[in-house]
């Protein structure tokens, strides 16, 4: 038997899974990295921190595991796409990293839109402009950090870094690289002229070679085997935007399928032969699998908002002898669990960023004082939920929906809030097996690359399996077409308001 290590860099944590050849979970850890805001638009984080948690994390799995280090055949990794890690001539980080929730771009993307900028380059790079990817943030960096810039020599997305700090080689993967907007996605190259565009020409020379990822990026070094407890030599596949790994880990592997990763972010996603380029589509890229393109609509709107929601008013639950242990879901379920649906209460899911306004803000609509705060939890999970449902509405002009959708990320562990995206939808969730799908899709990734099968639909038709079907309830139909519509008609009436409480 062989097995697999994967890693994942999300939005907060880092974390390692093992896994053997059939795709079973062996063993997990994972350490919390702290965001640092030094302003409110700012989100970063420290990249030694970052990568002394996921070495750390590789170390717990294998000690858990019991499994001889030289048994692992491979090593993959995925994380966050978008955002920046600056890295010098030495590999050392220049500053902290930026995540994929920052904003401090943001103004350069309002003029670049006014300008038509975006409509002009799409052909070219298949996406919509936004504040946290690298276009964006390198040009804030050139205009008020130029220290900075002027000590890098390489700029490289989370997952990049991570492999780098294994390896000691610097490539960037062409899945993370396609979504960026410095790319020309039709040739799958840095392309000189969108760096024109962004006024960051002389950068194109800081972009790292490219690879694929089922290519050997690298082996373990005898410094990060000391570190993560791995043996020198193992072979580290190129890795992927952890949108892909998830859909790997989803068993994605031919058109008509769909997605939902409720996460950090809100993802939902499908893949086709041939790439969608709509001004009203989110983002296209290159998909793991080659000569397949995943087209994708999501923001930072989903669960991220219920662990925010938990840890500011569960604290004292999650400190009861009781509750040691358990997870912020857990506690939250079984309040969940009391509370009764009410169509009138309404959380809007734009604590941390918005799919509808740059100056959306997250809020409750229509608590009353007989509400507890179990009814305002399930008001949370309901306006997550419903933020999937708007972007999912806008894959509709694309896609046919199907008769099942696949459900990964966090909410898959609530049995509460699988039933509610089921019955929203009125369509089954179908869940894969494993609490780490992320981590998954990256081993699916290095088990290709390591030739143990020879290409992805094999990989995935034997590593991937589900072990849960969530069928929707027919009599919450009514209930939620309703709510979601009362939630459609806050976010148009609420536009004035936010645009005036930004000023």
């Amino acid at each position: 038997m062989k097995y697999f290590i994967g890693t994942d860099n999300g939005g907060t944590k880092s974390k390692a899974a093992l896994f053997d050849q059939t795709g079973k979970e062996i063993a997990v850890a994972g350490e919390s990295v702290p965001t640092i805001s030094p302003d409110p638009s700012w989100s970063e984080r420290d990249m030694d921190a970052m990568w002394a948690s996921t070495a750390r994390s590789i170390k717990q799995v294998i000690t858990k595991s019991g499994i001889d280090p030289a048994d692992i055949a491979g090593v993959g990794n995925t994380g966050f796409g978008n955002g920046l890690f600056l890295l010098d001539a030495e590999g050392k980080s220049v500053r902290n990293a930026i995540n994929s929730m920052d904003s401090r771009a943001r103004d350069y993307i309002s003029a670049w839109s006014e300008a038509g900028v975006g409509t002009k380059v799409l052909p070219k790079t298949m996406q919509c402009l936004w504040p946290a990817q690298p276009n964006a943030l390198l040009r804030w960096l050139k205009d008020h950090e130029p220290e900075s810039m002027a000590k890098t020599k390489w700029i490289v997305m989370a997952k990049d870094f991570i492999r780098f700090k294994l390896t000691g080689e610097i490539n960037g993967e062409m899945s993370d690289a396609s979504a960026l907007s410095l790319m020309d996605n039709n040739t799958g190259k840095w392309d000189q002229a969108l760096f024109d565009t962004w006024g960051i020409s002389e950068y194109i020379d800081k972009m790292p070679p490219l690879i694929q990822t089922s290519d050997i990026a690298g082996y373990i070094t005898a410094t990060a085997a000391v570190e993560t407890g791995l043996k020198e030599g193992t072979p580290v596949c190129g890795g992927m935007f952890d949108i892909d790994a998830c859909g790997l880990a989803s068993g994605m592997t031919k058109a008509g399928q769909l997605s939902i990763v409720a996460g950090t972010w809100g993802n939902n996603q499908f893949i086709s032969r041939e790439p969608v380029i709509d001004k009203d589509l989110f983002m296209t890229s290159f998909y793991s699998i080659p000569d397949w393109y995943l087209s994708f609509e999501g923001s930072p709107t989903s669960a991220s908002n219920f662990e925010w929601f938990a840890n500011t008013f569960f604290e004292a639950e999650c400190k009861l002898p009781e509750n040691i242990g358990k997870s912020v879901y857990e506690i939250g379920n079984e309040l969940i669990a009391q509370s009764v649906p009410d169509e009138n209460l309404i959380f809007l899911p734009f604590l941390l960023g918005s799919n509808v306004d740059d100056d959306a803000s997250g809020c409750f609509f229509g608590m009353k004082s007989t509400h507890t705060r179990g009814d305002l939890a399930r008001a949370v999970y309901e306006g997550v939920i419903f933020g999937h449902r708007w972007h999912i509405q806008r894959l509709l002009k694309f896609i046919t929906l199907p008769e099942c959708v696949i459900l990964t990320g966090g909410v898959a562990n609530s049995p509460q809030w699988l039933e509610m995206f089921a019955d929203c939808f009125q369509l089954p969730m179908k869940v894969p097996n494993g609490s780490e799908l992320g981590a998954l899709g990256a081993t699916i990734g290095a088990a290709v690359a390591t030739k143990v099968y020879p290409d992805f639909q094999t990989a995935c038709d034997e590593m991937v399996e589900f072990g849960r079907i969530q069928e929707p309830n027919l009599a919450m139909k009514d209930y939620y077409e309703k709510k979601f519509n009362k939630y459609m008609l806050l976010l148009s009436t609420l536009k004035p308001v936010w645009k005036e409480l930004a000023k």
